[in-house]
């Protein structure tokens, strides 16, 4: 990470945050502001799946009291990079699940996937603060996630800059005077490209977002516009509106992003430079705000924002989460699960992209699902499994 500059504190007490998905962007970002105002935050955890090196610098730098990496493959290299550092190592699922529940202030929920569910409870049924950057826990277990959160009291924030946006701007005390939410997209790496071009994309492409830093998983999600997909179901979730009060416009620039109409015709938009510091900062001093490094919008410079209509023939992944929300008991969790199977296998070079849309349907159509209902995390747990295995061999099937 680039040394920093310092920018003014926001607050006088330190407030202590523990961070599940450190190497990631989102970590990244988090930890990027952390280093611009020392004195007003202090490390508790830092958690990654696989990538030691960038774990153990991170630990070095930032002092927290400990550092889980996921996959117990890398424990030895990272005890042995953190030795005499004072700084406690340990690794595996469990781990990461025990770094969730020490005590700290803040959590950072950044694992992309249905990976970050365990630990994100684990945060949550302590009664943590919980800055939520994994969609996947409000897709895959919705329902069940928000007993625990509304059980444990604990404060959900939503980091997504799109729902960060909506939870700025939005009166959720007054639901009825909410018309509806507009998620804006940007249309990712293939807005204009034809359904035969992105026939031969390629995961350079796919994960060359236009506006964004992101990881890879998720760059795909957006050239897929399954990012918006998932989305539009955690909205639904986060916020007090209906299915049919949400919707999705394309907005290149990603300038705002998103809008709430209320029934007066008034239409309230959050605006900022795509940064993903600027939401992540909202999190992390709220209820207060703190000074980001967030490049300041020069209206006349941008001239203008322009909008579309999501093309669902061309992106068909919108339209089948839409239909997953409208359906729902298992849709969602099948249909999250069946995608991420899908995007490692394009990833991977296994999949061409436009088969990964055919993937998640030929999943969610099968008869394995029936009307079924999760009603505990174990049901969730189950289904997602059970998806996975669905759709990898479709993907055997299907496969370069």
């Amino acid at each position: 990470m680039a040394e920093a500059e310092k920018l003014p504190a926001s607050n006088a007490t330190p407030r202590r945050i523990t961070i599940l998905g450190s190497t990631g962007s989102i970590g990244c970002s988090t930890l990027d502001l952390v280093e611009r105002q020392p004195e007003s935050f202090e490390i508790e955890a830092l958690t990654a799946h696989r990538n030691v090196d960038a774990l153990v610098a991170q630990a070095l730098k930032f002092r927290p009291s400990v550092a889980v990496i996921g996959d117990p493959a890398g424990y030895d290299a990272l005890k042995q990079g953190l030795a005499g550092s004072g700084i406690e190592a340990a690794a595996g699922a469990a781990a990461i699940d025990e770094a969730a529940s020490r005590p700290s202030d803040f959590v950072m929920a950044g694992i992309v996937g249905a990976a970050g569910l365990a630990p994100t409870l684990a945060a949550v049924r302590r009664g943590a603060c919980v800055a939520l950057a994994n969609k996947e826990c409000l897709v895959s277990a919705g329902a069940l996630f928000l007993a625990e959160v509304e059980r444990s009291g604990a404060v959900l924030l939503p980091v997504d800059s799109e729902h960060n946006a909506i939870f700025q701007v939005l009166e959720a005390d007054k639901p009825e005077s909410i018309s509806r939410i507009i998620l804006t997209a940007s249309g990712g790496p293939f807005r204009t490209w034809t359904v035969e071009e992105m026939a031969t994309a390629t995961p350079a492409q796919a994960v060359a977002h236009p506006r964004w830093e992101m990881g890879a998983k998720i760059s795909v999600d957006s050239a897929t516009l399954m990012n918006k997909g998932l989305e539009l179901i955690e909205a639904f979730y986060l916020f007090p509106v209906e299915e049919s009060q949400i919707d999705v416009i394309i907005h290149p620039e990603s300038i705002i992003h998103s809008m709430v109409e209320y029934v007066d015709g008034s239409v309230l938009a959050q605006l900022g430079s795509p940064d993903m510091r600027t939401p992540i900062g909202y999190t992390l001093a709220w209820p207060s705000r703190m000074a980001t490094p967030s490049a300041r919008l020069d209206f006349a410079e941008i001239g203008k924002l322009t909008f579309e209509v999501p093309d669902v023939v061309r992106f068909p992944l919108l339209r089948l989460a839409r239909e997953a929300l409208k359906d729902g008991g298992a849709a969602p969790n099948v249909l999250n699960a069946a995608n991420e199977v899908a995007v490692a296998a394009f990833l991977n070079g296994r999949l061409p992209f436009a088969e990964i849309a055919a993937t998640v349907e030929e999943v969610l159509r099968s008869d394995a699902w029936g009307t079924q209902v999760p009603s505990g995390l174990e049901d969730v747990y189950e289904l997602d499994a059970l998806s996975r295995k669905l759709a990898s061999e479709w993907v055997q099937k299907r496969s370069c």
